[in-house]
C-alpha cells in the first residue's frame, strides 16, 4: 500500500478540527497547519494528529505551498477542515493507493455543498470540484490569493466519491469571510484590472447575482440560493471598492 499523509490547514477551527481529523484517520501521516490559532485548535491537534507545525497565515495558496514538502509522504490529500472525507471517498483512495496509476500525479474530488444548513443542488456550486489527491512533488497551488487551484506536472484523473463541504457557520461569520475574500481579490485584480468604471460597480455585481440565480439555477434552492446569489454579487462589488480603496492608498 502506498502511504499517504493528509494535510489540514487550520485557524480557529475548534468546532471543526475532532470531526475532520476523524474524517482522515486511515491516513499514514496527519500533518495539520496551524495559522496560530487562538481558540484552542492547536492544542486540540497536538493531541490527534500525527504532526502539527505552525506559521503566519498570509493566504491560502501560499501556508498550502508552504506545508506542502513538509509531508513525509509522496502521496498527499489536503482536506480544509470545514470538509470531511466519506466513508465512500476513503474506499475509493484507498484502493488508488493499492495500485497507483503510473501517469496520474493528481485526482479530482467533487463537492457535496451545504449552506445555512441545506445541501446546495444548484447556484453555481452543483459542479464544485478541487484536486486535493495528488504527488508531494509534482504539484503546486497557483500563487493567487483567492480560489487558487494545483498547477501539475502530469495527468489528472477523477474520483467518483465527493468531498462533504460546509463552509457555514454563521450568516454574520460567512459574511465576515466574504469580506475578507473581496479584500484579498481587490489584491489579484489589481494587475488585470483597468480603470474602473460603472460596468464593474453595477453590471458586474448584477451579472454575477444572474449567472448564480437564474442561469445556473439558484432559484432552484429556495432561500438558499437567492442567499448565494445576492452573495456573490454582493462580494463583487465589494471586490472593485477596495481595489479602488486600494489604488488610493486607503486599504
Amino acid at each position: 500500500m502506498t502511504k499517504l499523509t493528509a494535510i489540514i490547514p487550520t485557524g480557529n477551527e475548534i468546532h471543526n478540527i475532532d470531526a475532520v481529523i476523524e474524517s482522515v484517520k486511515f491516513a499514514d501521516e496527519i500533518l495539520v497547519v496551524d495559522s496560530f490559532s487562538t481558540d484552542g485548535t492547536y492544542e486540540k491537534a497536538l493531541t490527534l494528529a500525527t504532526k502539527v507545525i505552525r506559521r503566519e497565515y498570509q493566504y491560502s495558496a501560499s501556508q498550502k505551498n508552504w506545508a506542502i514538502p513538509q509531508a513525509k509522504n509522496e502521496w498527499i490529500l489536503l482536506v480544509d477542515a470545514d470538509e470531511r472525507v466519506t466513508p465512500e471517498l476513503q474506499a475509493e483512495i484507498l484502493d488508488i493507493l493499492k495500485q497507483p496509476e503510473p501517469d496520474v500525479v493528481a485526482y479530482w474530488i467533487g463537492r457535496m455543498n451545504h449552506f445555512m444548513g441545506e445541501r446546495v443542488h444548484y447556484s453555481g456550486w452543483r459542479n464544485d470540484s478541487v484536486i486535493r489527491l495528488f504527488k508531494r512533488d509534482y504539484c503546486i497551488y497557483q500563487d493567487k490569493h483567492v480560489h487558487a487551484e494545483i498547477k501539475t506536472n502530469g495527468n489528472v484523473g477523477r474520483l467518483k466519491n465527493k468531498l462533504y463541504h460546509n463552509t457555514y457557520i454563521t450568516f454574520n461569520k460567512y459574511i465576515e469571510k466574504m469580506n475578507r475574500y473581496a479584500s484579498w481579490q481587490a489584491k489579484d485584480y489589481d494587475k488585470k484590472t483597468g480603470k474602473l468604471t460603472p460596468y464593474h460597480f453595477v453590471l458586474k455585481p448584477f451579472w454575477g447575482f444572474f449567472k448564480h440565480y437564474i442561469i445556473q439555477g439558484g432559484f432552484r434552492d429556495g432561500v438558499v440560493g437567492l442567499t448565494i446569489g445576492y452573495i456573490q454579487g454582493y462580494v463583487i462589488f465589494m471586490r472593485y471598492v477596495k481595489l479602488w480603496l486600494l489604488r488610493k492608498g486607503r486599504s
